[in-house]
């Protein structure tokens, strides 16, 4: 790891917001097996340091538009586990009263704007956040988390020509995985590095290696900075997804070995191992993490678990809107 290192503090919490992500996660693995869970759901599981390294640098006022791989983000953002299983679980309780599920999560108090089932749809949304804040004078940044599939879409290229029109405080974050829902990236871009793409439109760009916290820390903090004087900024973050794109998908794009070399380079262990040899943590330091962990995973179980079923004579509620005759 080149990048500069941290103090004692902020790698511990580094490290803990990369293993809260992963433990979550593998909880809702075991809630969807038991049928707590329906619906569909999308992991995070080895992109943590994405969305750690990412978001960590943002301030409160900024604003997040993710996908619907977007536990990781919700979480580092500072949305409860809690709200985040119960809106899983279904319950009211959940940060969208359970009716949004695993891939629309929201929460207003922390511009945490959503996950979003349509591949490449948070991007316009994003241009729309960013455009709002400039028009009020605010100075706050929207970033925009997507997947490389996403850059086939028209979305992408007209948000990103718009963003450089108007000269607009956006952070496009493309977190490339490689295979979008089960197609390798060399099938549909005749142009692979996705970064570079930003030069047809005038944005600034960067590629880093999503697997490396501090790299993604140190790239974030310029991309910021960056966006933040109104010049929109496209981060490229070479990652690796180590589960199926859904918990639906059969995975037979790609080979078991492919899966096991790129978990040579999980980046938990990956950092942890790196702040261990620095001297900046200890084996203390990620038992303590792990257990406080656990105690958060399974107390938002307990909470979703002990929350409440809307009930059906509200079905109709926040969907259609009654119109009076004048």
């Amino acid at each position: 790891m080149s990048a500069p290192l941290p103090n004692h503090d902020e790698a511990r919490r580094l490290l803990w917001q990369m293993v809260r992500i992963r433990r979550f996660e593998e909880k809702c693995v075991e809630m969807y097996s038991a049928q707590k869970i329906r619906g569909f759901m999308h992991l995070y599981i080895g992109e943590e340091a994405v969305a750690t390294g990412i978001i960590g640098q943002m301030r409160p006022e900024d604003a997040i538009v993710a996908t619907y791989r977007e536990h990781g983000q919700a979480l580092v953002r500072g949305m409860s586990a809690g709200a985040i299983m119960a809106e899983m679980f279904g319950k009211q309780e959940g940060c969208a009263r359970g009716r949004g599920g695993s891939m629309h999560l929201f929460d207003a108090k922390t511009r945490f704007c959503g996950g979003n089932a349509i591949v490449g749809g948070g991007l316009p949304l994003a241009v729309g956040l960013a455009l709002a804040d400039k028009m009020q004078n605010r100075k706050a940044v929207t970033a925009c988390f997507f997947g490389e599939g996403a850059v086939a879409e028209g979305e992408f290229h007209e948000s990103l020509n718009l963003a450089a029109l108007w000269k607009l405080p956006v952070l496009f974050v493309c977190e490339n995985n490689l295979y979008a829902m089960g197609t390798a990236l060399r099938f549909t871009e005749s142009k692979m590095d996705i970064a570079s793409k930003g030069d047809a439109y005038g944005v600034a760009n960067a590629f880093v290696d999503g697997m490396d916290v501090l790299a993604v820390r140190e790239a974030a903090s310029l991309a910021l900075e960056t966006a933040r004087e109104g010049r929109p900024f496209l981060l490229e973050c070479r990652t690796y997804r180590f589960r199926a794109h859904s918990m639906f998908d059969a995975e037979l794009y790609r080979t078991k070995d492919e899966v096991a070399e790129w978990k040579k380079r999980d980046p938990i262990p990956l950092f942890f191992e790196a702040m261990q040899a620095a001297k900046l943590l200890s084996e203390a330091d990620l038992t303590a993490v792990e257990a406080e962990v656990a105690k958060e995973v399974d107390d938002s179980v307990a909470f979703a678990e002990a929350g409440t079923w809307e009930p059906v004579e509200d079905l109709t509620r926040f969907v259609y809107s009654e119109v009076k005759a004048s």
